[in-house]
């Protein structure tokens, strides 16, 4: 079987859907003959067992795009699309080509078709681009892959397309260790995309007031600069009193990310929303206890016992962080290994990779 997914990035600024595509393509290619499309763009990130293609990506350049596009498609002969993304207007015409031409098409929207997603700029931006193209590319598609059973009941209310998959994102495990000790570091980490959604300021806001609490603790606030430069968030560690406690670190790569993670003696995500999160399946895999929201589709930590999954407010962070503290290291070490289990059993790349095939298979019938 012959898979064309399309992507508008693989840069590393691409924040969780370039990385989903690199965990997927891991095991995917093994699979299925995997070609990714793309332009090109700075700090891309590697992809394995799979061709990549570039293709003109400004839309001044339409008919160049659309060119290319559609070269590649008639020397592939792909058996189907993937497409990973909405509201730009490349991820729409590469749905209406594909279409044009006959081939089934896939789209994976990546939490971009959530309420709170369409909300934002609602007037002046998603509301013209459902009228003009998005709604009609969310239509075509034969299938739309939700990563969350959450995620899956907001694209049925949004009523464009019920042919609905839920396949959740993977992570590799293969190579990725578990921490060996659970000795107390004290050592708090958040790693996400600098966005305000992300609850950076709710976090601080809990630290503030439990900082006589956290005497001799560090917190990590690192990721990728977004809504926030690490200027701002420097500048607000600084005016809350708590600098001498939060350490900025922006993004973390390689080693130095798995690192940091099993270095750490929790991991906290206090965010609005995610469509699966894979800071926390990164985080559980390295045996760190999680503490996040009910905003994050993982109800799964306490069926498991491998952290805390609370109401998104400042004094539920707090409880969870003192609660977390006062947990003896025998408990911490438990949690660890349930996290990993947690994740062996329900998100590993090669279950993703074979669940997506088996999606493909049915379409292509």
């Amino acid at each position: 079987m012959k898979i064309l997914h399309y992507i508008p990035s693989i840069g590393k600024s691409g924040g969780g859907v370039s990385a989903y595509l690199q965990l997927l393509s891991h095991e995917l290619g093994k699979l299925v003959e995997l070609h990714i499309v793309t332009h090109h763009t700075h700090d891309e990130i590697t992809l394995e067992h799979c061709s990549v293609h570039y293709i003109e990506g400004n839309i001044k350049h339409f008919m160049r795009m659309k060119h290319e596009y559609c070269t590649l498609l008639n020397e592939l002969k792909p058996n189907l699309i993937h497409v990973n993304g909405c509201w730009m207007l490349q991820c729409s015409w590469t749905i209406f080509w594909a279409k044009t031409k006959g081939y089934p098409v896939l789209l994976s929207p990546h939490g971009m078709l959530e309420p709170w997603n369409i909300k934002k700029n609602y007037w002046a931006k998603k509301l013209p681009a459902l009228l003009l193209y998005q709604k009609r590319a969310i239509k075509l598609a034969n299938f739309l892959v939700a990563t969350a059973d959450t995620e899956k009941k907001n694209l049925i209310k949004l009523g464009y397309n019920k042919n609905i998959a839920i396949i959740p994102n993977g992570i590799v495990i293969d190579g990725i260790t578990m921490k060996k000790s659970w000795e107390e570091r004290k050592q708090i980490l958040f790693l996400a995309l600098y966005r305000r959604n992300k609850g950076i300021d709710l976090l601080m806001q809990a630290i503030f007031h439990m900082k006589n609490d956290l005497k001799g603790w560090k917190v990590i606030i690192a990721g990728i600069e977004s809504d926030y430069t690490i200027k701002d968030l420097k500048r607000m560690a600084k005016e809350k009193g708590i600098s001498n406690i939060i350490t900025v670190t922006g993004g973390l790569f390689g080693d130095a990310k798995w690192n940091t993670y099993r270095e750490s003696d929790v991991f906290v995500l206090p965010t609005l929303n995610e469509n699966f999160g894979i800071v926390i399946a990164e985080s559980l895999l390295c045996g760190t206890p999680v503490i996040t929201t009910q905003g994050a589709p993982w109800p799964k930590i306490p069926e498991y016992g491998c952290g805390w999954w609370i109401h998104r407010s400042v004094d539920e962070i707090i409880t969870a962080i003192k609660e977390f503290i006062q947990t003896p290291i025998e408990k911490r070490q438990e949690m660890g290994h349930n996290g990993r289990k947690l994740i062996e059993e329900n998100f590993s790349s090669q279950k993703v990779a074979q669940d997506m095939v088996e999606l493909y298979k049915k379409v292509c019938l």
